[in-house]
């Protein structure tokens, strides 16, 4: 496939006038740029939006890239957002920027969105009467976990966070109270750590989001010998009259030899 230009645009009446490149709210324009960065990058970074340049054009705002070549990702997920409103199909990141957009658009009907390429025919329309969604996306449960991993980055200079590298390699953002963070008096950067947080937890993904620090929680790291003595004892104590210790589990069972 030839080289493509991508256009991702923003019709925006909520403010009392059209968002234009003349005018718009420095905040809708800032977060409709981040969206179209994260949809472009998407969760393998395919398209290094830093480099990318980009026009700026009406439409009513329209971010207009210059020509893709390498982006098979990026195609693959625009044609099936042309083919039907399912997202489960598509990159994480993207997904998570088509679901902001119709939810956007469904609290607001003067919002609306459409991304459009010559390669597509037709755009894709996100607005009120649209409803892109995944098939998980009631499959969300609220659940508390401990979770460990190792501590990138605490703080913030708004907003107070920390990033988690999970043993996946995964990192997980964890929101917090600031009294919780100022409270703590070990330094836990670029240390492992046990959390335990409140987060949504999807059945079927197993991904965590919106995930909200409770506490840490303080592990020991090595045995206690004395202790493990004590409890070896006692099961000895208890087990001494079982002559064959596996027959009497599989007899419970009710396993038949």
């Amino acid at each position: 496939m030839e080289a493509q230009r991508i256009t991702f645009a923003l019709t925006d009446t909520s403010a009392g006038f059209e968002a234009t490149p003349e005018r718009v709210r420095l905040g809708d324009l800032a977060s409709f740029s981040s969206d179209v960065a994260t949809f472009l990058r998407g969760e393998d970074k395919e398209v290094d939006t830093n480099a990318l340049e980009v026009a700026v054009r009406k439409g009513s705002l329209a971010i207009e890239t210059a020509p893709l070549l390498i982006a098979p990702n990026l195609y693959r997920d625009l044609r099936a957002l042309l083919g039907g409103e399912l997202l489960d199909s598509l990159d994480a990141k993207r997904r998570e920027v088509m679901e902001r957009w119709q939810k956007t658009s469904r609290s607001s009907k003067q919002v609306s969105y459409r991304i459009s390429a010559p390669f597509l025919g037709q755009s894709i329309e996100v607005n009120a009467q649209t409803d892109f969604h995944a098939d998980d996306a009631d499959q969300w449960v609220q659940v508390e976990r401990y979770v460990r991993g190792e501590i990138q980055d605490l703080g913030g200079a708004t907003k107070s966070n920390a990033h988690i590298k999970l043993p996946d390699g995964r990192t997980l953002k964890v929101t917090t109270e600031r009294d919780v963070l100022r409270n703590d008096t070990v330094n836990r950067l670029y240390k492992l750590a046990m959390l335990r947080i409140k987060a949504e937890y999807n059945v079927l993904t197993r991904e965590l989001r919106n995930a909200q620090l409770v506490e840490f929680v303080e592990h020991a790291s090595t045995v206690d010998e004395e202790a493990l003595s004590r409890l070896t004892r006692r099961g000895a104590a208890a087990w001494k009259d079982v002559p064959n210790a596996t027959a009497w589990v599989d007899e419970l069972r009710g396993d038949k030899p």
